[in-house]
């Protein structure tokens, strides 16, 4: 009796399953590709430039020292890039017993208020911030109305289910 194509194919899948077995090649858990813990990098946000200075949201705060990652604003001179101040526009208080990086809330997006004296600052939460230029303090936007992009970050702080 001959065989076609198909039952060839399958003898031979069944024939490299029965060799795996026996010489202990089969891929394993091990193997398998590592779950991600860490959460994902934040969307980069565009640098706001009002007069002479541009403002920046970096992701980094930890690195630079202060304490928490997001929420920061940076001011450069907009000609030579030298930092000239740094402020915390909103705080983030860690749980002790929770993974720090899936706490971290970044900024989504900034832009200059109408009259060009403060920051609009949006949380990746979709919590909006006001940041005064004059006094680099950071308080919630009351403003009535006030625009807001809003992120979905459900996927940012679930664990992946376990199969």
């Amino acid at each position: 009796m001959r065989r076609g194509r198909g039952g060839q194919a399958a003898l031979a899948i069944v024939a490299a399953l029965v060799f795996g077995v026996a010489c202990g090649k089969l891929p394993g858990p091990a193997d398998a590709a590592p779950v991600a813990k860490k959460r994902a990098a934040p969307e980069p946000v565009d640098p706001v430039v009002i007069g002479a200075v541009r403002y920046e949201a970096p992701a980094d705060g930890k690195v630079r020292g202060l304490g928490q990652n997001g929420g920061i604003v940076v001011a450069r001179d907009a000609a030579s890039g030298a930092e000239l101040w740094t402020a915390r526009v909103y705080p983030i208080v860690y749980a002790a017993k929770l993974e720090a990086d899936k706490q971290d809330v970044f900024i989504f997006d900034m832009k200059p208020s109408p009259d060009g004296r403060a920051l609009l600052v949006t949380d990746e939460r979709g919590r909006r911030w006001r940041l005064d230029l004059a006094t680099h303090a950071g308080a919630p936007d009351t403003a009535p109305g006030a625009p807001c992009r809003r992120r979905v970050v459900e996927t940012v702080r679930r664990d992946p289910p376990v199969l």
